[in-house]
């Protein structure tokens, strides 16, 4: 067995058929390659995406709004699929709200967050009637002021930078200085000033942290978020309709990785949410999730073409590489490189491995897909497959660099 099964058995068999061949969508990956006419390029299963969202919600207490953080995978037909089974959308640039805009979601269910808004990109969200999370005194004030040129009271929720950290994150999103959202101990100074704007307040959205495996980490942060967002209540212009308490929810990429165990966060929401009813009642909870709807989901599959052998170690070259799949090559938030689970499509699961180092095709020694990985022998014109690809993948790469194209991306 190579090393992506053994060290990710959930994961790998997830896509494995009863033959033992990798399947995505129920499609055989060889027919899948010929189908999508050329390599590399991405694949996304719609069933694994719906499955997630149904196991969660049988964790979450009813009631629990959920959206899908579309900056995770912004693929059009990945967003479609998703706005028939999400409360939400969000969004992190007007590029990602016009595809928002394109599915069945409500605008009025659509928030567009991130540093940084233009004031085109402002007056496009207030134009289409989505929520805007001001991250600055100045976005909010220019959110005012579009509001008054077009004749319309725009939708508004204040991004709070909270003053506590999500322990444990592979990212940290709040706590101490940063350019994301506004500082808690700011917040109430800007809230009595948006009463005075003819803003329609809808909220806070209160984000940590991403990327989180530790159940009680993300319960303390979800808790605190909680408490947060009780005591600004008080300085709001009106009653918060919406409670944004962020996602974090992270997924295994690496040997030693566990699977967030949810049971703990769900009976930790219900709580929260009893807390919520009683302290800010007509107030709703909403779970802001980006990679645990769509991370496993995905694959990036790409060619050997070449095989040789360097001073004793051997190099599979395939067409793929870091400005197509970032993230793999571990230049994407990464301290130390580790290998994302992968295999060679094709080959026995079980007999000889080798230390093999997975290369793209780009002029730079740190364009490695696998170093020192366990792969069975594999030959020029065999599919390579890296799992754990559904989310940040081609939308976070360079994919100028060099001149390549892009990479398709298929749901199926």
């Amino acid at each position: 067995m190579n090393e992506a099964p053994r060290h990710w058995p959930g994961i790998v068999q997830r896509f494995r058929a009863d033959d033992g061949g990798i399947h995505v969508g129920g499609v055989p990956l060889d027919r899948l390659a010929r189908r999508v006419g050329t390599t590399p390029f991405y694949a996304y299963s719609r069933s694994f995406i719906s499955e997630r969202v149904a196991s969660l919600r049988q964790v979450l207490p009813p009631g629990l709004r959920l959206s899908y953080a579309v900056k995770a995978n912004p693929m059009p037909a990945v967003v479609q699929h998703l706005a028939g089974l999400v409360d939400g959308l969000d969004v992190a640039s007007a590029g990602e709200m016009r595809v928002a805009l394109d599915t069945p979601m409500a605008p009025a269910h659509i928030s567009f967050a991130g540093p940084g808004k233009r004031p085109d990109e402002l007056a496009r969200a207030v134009a289409a009637g989505v929520t805007v999370s001001v991250e600055s005194a100045t976005e909010l004030r220019r959110v005012a002021e579009t509001g008054l040129e077009q004749g319309v009271r725009p939708r508004v929720a204040v991004r709070v930078n909270p003053d506590f950290e999500l322990k444990a994150s592979g990212m940290q999103m709040g706590g101490g200085p940063k350019a994301f959202g506004i500082d808690a101990e700011v917040v109430p100074a800007v809230l009595r000033e948006a009463a005075s704007l003819g803003l329609d307040f809808e909220g806070f959205q209160i984000f940590a942290g991403s990327q989180n495996l530790d159940a009680q980490a993300l319960v303390e942060s979800q808790r605190r978020t909680v408490d947060l967002a009780i005591a600004l209540a008080a300085s709001a212009p009106a009653q918060p309709r919406l409670l944004n308490i962020g996602g974090g929810f992270g997924i295994p990429y690496f040997p030693g990785d566990r699977p967030l165990d949810l049971l703990p966060i769900g009976d930790s929401l219900a709580t929260l949410q009893q807390r919520v009813e009683a302290a800010l009642p007509g107030s709703a909870m909403l779970l802001e999730l980006g990679r645990y709807l769509v991370g496993e989901a995905g694959v990036f599959v790409c060619r050997v073409v070449d095989s040789k052998r360097s001073r004793g170690k051997l190099f599979l070259i395939t067409d793929g590489g870091l400005h197509q799949h970032l993230a793999a090559s571990g230049n994407f938030g990464q301290v130390v490189r580790r290998n994302y689970p992968i295999a060679v499509a094709g080959r026995p699961a079980e007999g000889p491995l080798e230390a093999t180092e997975v290369t793209g095709c780009l002029c730079t020694p740190i364009d490695v897909l696998g170093r020192s990985a366990r792969l069975p022998p594999a030959e020029i014109g065999d599919l390579v497959v890296v799992f754990q690809s559904g989310a940040y993948g081609l939308t976070a790469s360079p994919t100028a660099f060099l001149g390549h194209p892009a990479p398709p991306e298929v749901l199926v």
